[in-house]
């Protein structure tokens, strides 16, 4: 599904406009009115699946009845043009259609019209057996917030031949898994499994904001930072239902706005971890050029101070964003505050930052003073190059540091405006 990412939620679930079809309630019922309770809600996202989606209806309905479950089946439908909402409420399933194109759209208009407490997601080409929605219900039973399914054989998933693409078995999807394993220290298998199950408290409680394909992601990601009880259960993914039906999924661009998504929800590695590196390698460059060091019959001299500069400034540079960007996402809610965060924020406040801008500015003029204090010794001629950039290249880089330090701490400080009270 065409889709935008990281936009404000969207729960524009609108009444059917299809002359045969009632309009003043959603297409189908697979909860009579009488029920007292829905337990869980089954929702399937929809867009011209009219081969495969009276198929995964029936199977969620077939699952209800086997195990006791008061359930229903919500098809999100996101502009079906191939029938696909008849069949759906025909098979049992009450279509809520949504008018805001994307897969993260869809799931937000059928999650905001589930009526019950728990909901198990997934995708409505037949490849997720909704048979299997009796798992997640009965770990949401027992007290998680979030229970994902996992395809692959290292959770104990199973994958049938021809059902999960090469690259996507053996490349996209481990190495995605595993880079938000490292990065947000998500204990998953299979972090884009699309079916998985989750208590509509703990939906409403993380304020999902991605649009798109982006949106099971934004899930787990969040479901760690929040800190919330998440567990995992096998599941089998089975070859795609469909045989004319256009595929969703895209695999270059879906697998970039995955990479995309991690980066901007976690400016540690984006910007904190390279900025301090950069930083680092700066200061080793600065303390072997500036005394003119030689190794292995190589002489760092002012040309190396130029690029240590240049890796100082960029460090920082870096640091910075990371700053920023960590206190934009609190203020607007995509992430909540932490200790570490917390602690870094009492230590280093505007003022202290102020403090630090003047001390290296400070330090930069004095380093430019003595500069043009050599060239005055010579009435203004000619220098010794080498010795006097030795004071122009550190000169120049502090009081620099300092401008975007000074820069820096009060843009952060207009953005912390209402974080805190101290």
């Amino acid at each position: 599904m065409a889709s935008t990412s990281l936009s404000q939620p969207n729960t524009n679930v609108t009444r059917d406009t299809t002359e045969s079809l009632p309009q003043d309630q959603p297409v189908g019922s697979s909860v009579s009115d009488q029920e007292p309770e829905v337990e869980v809600s089954v929702v399937i996202p929809c867009l011209n699946e009219h081969e495969t989606i009276a198929r995964c209806v029936e199977k969620a309905l077939r699952a209800f009845r086997e195990h006791g479950i008061a359930g229903e089946v919500v098809v999100a439908d996101n502009g079906s043009t191939d029938g696909s909402r008849e069949l759906a409420a025909q098979a049992g399933a009450r279509v809520v259609p949504v008018t805001q194109r994307g897969y993260g759209n869809a799931l937000m208009g059928g999650i905001a019209a589930a009526q019950g407490r728990f909901i198990v997601m997934g995708d409505a080409d037949d490849s997720y057996d909704f048979g299997e929605t009796p798992k997640f219900v009965a770990k949401l039973r027992e007290g998680y917030d979030l229970v994902q399914g996992c395809r692959l054989p290292a959770g104990g998933g199973t994958v049938k031949p021809g059902a999960m693409p090469f690259l996507h078995r053996w490349l996209g999807n481990p190495a995605l898994t595993a880079l938000a394993r490292v990065m947000f220290r998500i204990p998953f298998h299979d972090v884009y499994c699309g079916m998985r199950g989750f208590t509509k408290e703990f939906y409403q409680a993380i304020g999902q904001r991605c649009t798109g394909m982006e949106f099971a992601t934004e899930m787990v990601v969040k479901s760690r930072i929040y800190k919330r009880k998440v567990t995992e259960v096998p599941i089998t993914l089975w070859p795609d239902g469909r045989v004319v039906g256009k595929k969703h999924l895209r695999t270059f661009r879906d697998g970039w706005r995955t990479l995309r998504f991690y980066l901007l929800y976690s400016p540690r590695w984006l910007f904190w971890h390279p900025g301090l590196l950069l930083m680092a390698v700066g200061l080793i460059g600065y303390a072997l050029a500036l005394p003119g060091v030689t190794l292995g019959g190589i002489t760092l001299d002012v040309h190396t101070l130029l690029v240590a500069s240049l890796a100082l400034l960029l460090g920082q540079q870096s640091a910075i964003f990371a700053v920023l960007a960590t206190t934009y996402a609190i203020n607007t809610g995509l992430r909540p505050s932490t200790p570490n965060v917390e602690r870094f924020f009492r230590l280093f406040n505007l003022e202290r930052g102020l403090a630090l801008a003047l001390g290296l500015m400070v330090a930069g003029l004095v380093c430019l003073a003595v500069a043009v204090g050599s060239w005055w010794s010579v009435n203004f001629g000619a220098l010794d190059y080498a010795q006097t950039m030795r004071w122009v290249i550190p000169g120049v880089t502090l009081a620099t540091l300092g401008a975007q330090t000074l820069f820096g701490s009060f843009l952060c400080s207009i953005l912390s405006i209402g974080r805190t009270s101290e």
